[in-house]
């Protein structure tokens, strides 16, 4: 349940005056302080959505503008726990702007350490000819691979029809359907070998606790893998092997205290590992190879 806030017009301050837009996200991130970590982001790109600019443009020029009459409704779904990136409609993540919605994970930035691993294991090279995204959702990793080099194609694999249809979208806007493709399926990919394998599977335990936003919002089935959380690294470690080229690299986001377990199981599949963390010092990627 949201917190027990009264409602306050952001277009209207406490004495009836039209709000600025400055004035409305300082009253919009008072609100949302009481269930957010990042109120005022919060605030700035709810405005920014309802002015329809960009956040840097509204910090840049938009601040003195009268605050739109929308910004309200979009402030009290954030205050039910919507994810930003669901109201929003868009994430940025690595160097391209994704679309998002129910039924697809919001892409984080603990993901990115997948794609910096891969920089790193191809620095000095041409980069990967083909890449698979296991689990691809909105095909946030594939598709900030295929960004990062323009040489390469990919394939995203994911078990949900709503996430593909979100991902082939993607594509389409950023120029890419004639080097990224999209299929129904799960671990064992498409029966094709691949330079560079990215995977974030689910890794939450059944039994953790998670906050509203993610619980009530992101679909369960990206989320949870079985008591432990370890449920489908079981599932893609004997199977990963067969789908990795030569040379190559595969990319396995865990959660932050699942690096022993994790790669143990991809140990006693021949797999030799490092352990990448994430900007917080927390193990967040698997290197495999």
């Amino acid at each position: 349940m949201p917190p027990a806030v009264p409602p306050l017009s952001p277009a209207l301050s406490p004495e009836g005056e039209r709000e600025n837009a400055r004035q409305a996200i300082g009253a919009a991130a008072n609100r949302l302080a009481a269930l957010s970590p990042t109120p005022r982001l919060d605030a700035e790109l709810l405005m920014a959505h309802a002015l329809g600019v960009t956040r840097d443009t509204l910090l840049l020029s938009r601040l003195d503008d009268a605050a739109p009459d929308a910004f309200a409704a979009l402030v009290e779904r954030r205050l039910r726990h919507e994810p930003v990136a669901y109201i929003t409609g868009t994430r940025d993540f690595w160097t391209i702007t994704l679309a998002v919605g129910p039924g697809v994970l919001v892409p984080r930035p603990d993901s990115e350490t997948l794609i910096e691993a891969a920089v790193d294991h191809f620095a000095g090279t041409a980069g990967p000819r083909s890449v698979l995204d296991l689990g691809t959702g909105s095909g946030a990793l594939l598709l900030a691979a295929l960004d990062q080099w323009p040489q390469s194609g990919g394939v995203g694999i994911d078990a949900s029809d709503a996430a593909l249809v979100i991902a082939a979208g993607n594509a389409a806007r950023l120029g890419m359907t004639d080097r990224a493709r999209f299929a129904i399926g799960g671990w064992t990919g498409n029966g094709a070998v691949h330079d560079l394998i990215l995977c974030n599977p689910p890794y939450i335990g059944t039994g953790e606790i998670l906050g509203a936003e993610v619980r009530d919002w992101e679909p369960a089935s990206a989320l949870f893998a079985g008591e432990d959380g370890l449920d489908d690294y079981r599932a893609i470690a004997p199977v990963l092997r067969g789908q990795l080229a030569p040379g190559g690299v595969a990319c396995i986001e865990i959660g932050s205290t699942q690096a022993e377990a994790a790669s143990a199981l991809f140990a006693d599949q021949g797999f030799e590992f490092s352990v990448r963390p994430d900007l917080a010092g927390r193990p967040r990627c698997l290197v495999l190879a």
